[in-house]
């Protein structure tokens, strides 16, 4: 069995991979913050379908609890799968802030950058040695690194500097066979920067070729894709899930 860490797997972006993930037959690791009672329903929303999946507690920001959690993951990977290793790392985990640049606070900037793009870089480094090799990453950006949103600069700046990283991911970790991907998600119908209002996602909608904003599965199924063997030639890319947003 494929072993899977989501980071932010209890809501949102992250509930619909693991549960992507677990029907495809693969293991989850699915990491929360502030609650364990939406962590415990996706576990068990994974169970009752006869997957496997347990829920770990982690703070993206927190680069010093990160060797707590690698330990708690070897031990979950040795109780639960008498495994060493895993498989897959999605980096998931993220919020969003509006506000526009002239009045971006300094805890803002750095909130964003904490969690997008400096936990991703170290969270990775630390997972790494126990990735097996021939494993696969998949980062989530946005697709407001391609179009230009007013409100969410330092969000789509960071964001834009974790498809970067991606590449050089793919890059450095080729010799071990592990692959690197970013999914670039478009408008989604999740509770990130607050969700959608109607007036929003009508607009939101209009400028969407396919008429309509993403949901959840939408993504979700994407990661699991890009985490199988039907993709195992797919490297170093980012691919943009929008249904075709401003073209």
């Amino acid at each position: 069995m494929k072993i899977t860490i989501i980071t932010g797997g209890s809501r949102g972006l992250g509930r619909a991979a693991a549960i992507a993930c677990a029907a495809q037959g693969q293991g989850v690791i699915l990491t929360y913050n502030r609650k364990p009672e939406q962590a415990a329903e996706v576990v068990r929303a994974i169970e009752e379908d006869g997957g496997e999946a347990i829920a770990l507690k982690l703070d993206v920001a927190d680069i010093a609890s990160f060797p707590r959690f690698r330990d708690e993951v070897a031990a979950a990977l040795s109780k639960r799968w008498g495994r060493s290793d895993f498989d897959h790392l999605v980096n998931n985990a993220g919020y969003g802030v509006f506000n526009p640049i002239a009045s971006v606070s300094e805890a803002e900037f750095d909130g964003l950058f904490a969690v997008h793009l400096k936990g991703p870089f170290f969270l990775t480094q630390m997972l790494l040695p126990l990735l097996a090799d021939g494993g696969a990453i998949v980062n989530l950006t946005s697709a407001t690194t391609r179009v230009a949103t007013p409100g969410v600069a330092p969000y789509a700046a960071f964001k834009g500097g974790l498809d970067v990283l991606t590449r050089y991911m793919a890059k450095e970790f080729g010799d071990r066979g592990i692959r690197a991907n970013a999914v670039s998600p478009g408008a989604i119908r999740t509770e990130l920067g607050g969700g959608l209002n109607d007036e929003f996602e009508a607009m939101l909608a209009a400028q969407t070729a396919l008429g309509r904003v993403g949901e959840p599965d939408d993504v979700g199924n994407v990661i699991a894709s890009l985490l199988s063997d039907a993709s195992r030639w797919i490297n170093a890319q980012t691919i943009e899930v929008a249904g075709g947003y401003v073209i």
